[in-house]
């Protein structure tokens, strides 16, 4: 299993930008999908996860409203919309996959995905 995150960069403060998680070496319509991100010195955090069917989505509290994820089976690839982006922002970000829940809508917690993409870094200037 491959999980290619991209998107990341350098964007100021009320900017924008998505992420992008392609992902191989598995049936990506089997899986929910979860981003993550660690900021220096911090712990992994939650974001956001989009289940197999992109009919249920879970958000950190900290980014909702100003974050969307969604995903496109076909293509094997879901992604992160970034809006309204501030400083604390700041951080690497993981896409992960973990085999899709029977209930309760996909999984918040880092230990749920066994696979991990390798991160892209965002970075929001104030």
């Amino acid at each position: 299993v491959q999980l290619q995150a991209s998107g990341g960069g350098l964007v100021q403060a009320g900017g924008s930008l998505r992420l992008s998680c392609a992902a191989s070496g598995l049936t990506f319509g089997n899986y929910d999908m979860g981003w993550f991100r660690q900021a220096p010195g911090k712990e992994r955090e939650f974001v956001a996860a989009i289940s197999w069917s992109g009919i249920s989505t879970n958000y950190a509290d900290s980014v909702k409203g100003r974050f969307a994820v969604s995903r496109d089976n076909a293509k094997g690839t879901d992604y992160l919309q970034m809006n309204s982006l501030i400083p604390e922002d700041t951080a690497v970000y993981y896409c992960a996959a973990a085999w899709r829940a029977l209930h309760g809508g996909p999984q918040t917690k880092d230990s749920g995905y066994p696979y991990w993409g390798q991160g892209t870094l965002v970075t929001v200037s104030s």
